[in-house]
């Protein structure tokens, strides 16, 4: 017999973001910075689903700059630095997205310290990341 706390339905805004048409719908309804916020300040989880969410957004040119100027930089190099392993997984992967093809965001890359954070995730991170 079916139940609601057995299968309570599960929004995940990191397969949302799969579909191309929805990596400009979710950037148009301005959820870039209440991911960026999840990110800084939400629970373990919430921070690796905001961090997955703003790799799949990433994969879209203009969501690469508007994701640096939301201020994700920053709180996405201390996720790669410290988060859960999948948190830092999918951090370093939005990290490594957002510097692709990407000359305005590789100086703010730089600056927030992701480089060193990166290196040090290859060389430390998940065993499915490396």
């Amino acid at each position: 017999r079916w139940s609601p706390r057995k299968r309570r339905p599960r929004w995940r805004s990191g397969n949302l973001a799969l579909n191309a048409d929805n990596r400009v719908l979710i950037a148009a309804a301005e959820a870039i910075p209440a991911l960026v916020d999840l990110a800084k300040s939400g629970t373990d989880s919430a921070k690796d689903a905001a961090a997955r969410a703003l790799s799949n957004l990433a994969a879209n040119a203009d969501n690469k700059v508007s994701i640096a100027a939301a201020g994700a930089i920053p709180p996405l190099v201390a996720l790669a630095k410290n988060g859960t392993d999948n948190a830092r997984e999918n951090a370093a992967r939005t990290l490594v997205r957002l510097d692709y093809h990407n000359p305005h965001t590789k100086i703010r890359l730089a600056a927030a310290g992701a480089i060193p954070a990166l290196v040090d995730f290859a060389q430390e991170g998940a065993d499915g990341a490396r």
